[in-house]
């Protein structure tokens, strides 16, 4: 009688289930460290902004033609960032106008890329509620929600990597 010995290691599904939950526990740890440390340099976040900026725009219309109606968004975007805290941060905040009358929306991009659509301006009433729009947006980038968003993406790649 000839006996039959099954081959244990990485080939083998222990093996392949012991990896997958080494790789998981490392992105785990490597999320939750950089809770603390955002790993995402300040001058990568404006890159990135920056490189997102015309497909973003593209997305919604392009840029609105009223220079009118940009050049206001600028100046209260301005006004916000030099009466707050976003001042002393290292991003130089550009405010986009875009054409979209139908969506309304406002996002940032990491690095001090803050768009509004027309549709969203023509809902507000006054410069304070744009404001309070603009505001908002520039919140998300101080408080770098977008290197955030780019260590959960991190995550969730090394944990589907893992599956």
């Amino acid at each position: 009688m000839v006996r039959r010995t099954t081959r244990r290691g990485p080939g083998s599904s222990k093996g392949r289930i012991i990896l997958a939950l080494i790789v998981a526990a490392i992105s785990l740890i490597t999320y939750f460290g950089a809770r603390e440390y955002n790993p995402v340099t300040v001058q990568q976040e404006v890159a990135l902004g920056l490189q997102a900026a015309p497909q973003m725009a593209a997305q919604h219309g392009g840029l609105h033609p009223d220079q009118e109606a940009q050049a206001l968004v600028d100046e209260i975007g301005r006004d916000v960032v030099t009466n707050s805290s976003a001042l002393q941060m290292p991003y130089e905040f550009e405010f986009h106008l875009l054409a979209d009358d139908q969506t309304v929306n406002a996002f940032a991009l990491p690095g001090g890329q803050v768009f509004l659509t027309a549709g969203l301006l023509r809902q507000l009433d006054s410069r304070a509620q744009v404001a309070g729009v603009l505001a908002h947006e520039i919140g998300h980038v101080v408080a770098r929600h977008g290197a955030e968003h780019i260590a959960k993406a991190r995550l969730t790649e090394g944990l589907t990597g893992a599956a």
